[in-house]
């Protein structure tokens, strides 16, 4: 199945916690197609905390989407997530967010695809075009481009250059 994950760090080095996440998901039987550029980008919600880099992955599994969250919490845990400050889009070391997989929709209590709050994002948006501008997913009947073009919000968000540079 395909799916599109985005990556976010802003505490440690992170855009060594970002790669160290990506070989991760490879070692977890999520092959990653393609890889944005790194977005240097400011907080979400809680304001008061260093800015983040991010980037959107295009990936490949046979993983089902529940199985997908459980290894991707795991490999949050293993790099030193649970040790963030527990605050609600406070700083973390990696954070993996599941932003479609496939077509399919999912809405429970653990686990919303597509990922809630995506059209107003510029942080997940702006990288996922890079990749997938032309993606449409069944719940929005439009593209990933078309959603960044009527995204209302501003924020803070500047390409410094690809994860292996």
């Amino acid at each position: 199945m395909k799916v599109f994950l985005s990556l976010g760090a802003n505490k440690g080095g992170k855009k060594s916690s970002i790669k160290k996440a990506l070989k991760k998901l490879g070692e977890n039987n999520i092959k990653v197609k393609k890889i944005s550029s790194l977005y240097l980008t400011e907080p979400f919600g809680y304001k008061k905390q260093p800015d983040f880099l991010n980037v959107a992955v295009q990936a490949k599994t046979r993983l089902p989407p529940f199985e997908l969250l459980d290894i991707i919490k795991r490999i949050e845990r293993e790099m030193g997530r649970n040790a963030d400050s527990g605050r609600r889009w406070g700083p973390r070391i990696i954070d993996i967010d599941i932003i479609f997989y496939g077509n399919i929709m999912v809405n429970s209590a653990r686990l919303t695809i597509p990922h809630i709050g995506l059209a107003e994002r510029l942080f997940v948006l702006v990288p996922l075009n890079e990749i997938a501008g032309g993606f449409r997913h069944r719940a929005f009947k439009t593209s990933v481009k078309e959603l960044l073009e009527n995204c209302k919000k501003e924020e803070k968000i500047l390409r410094i250059g690809a994860v292996n540079e």
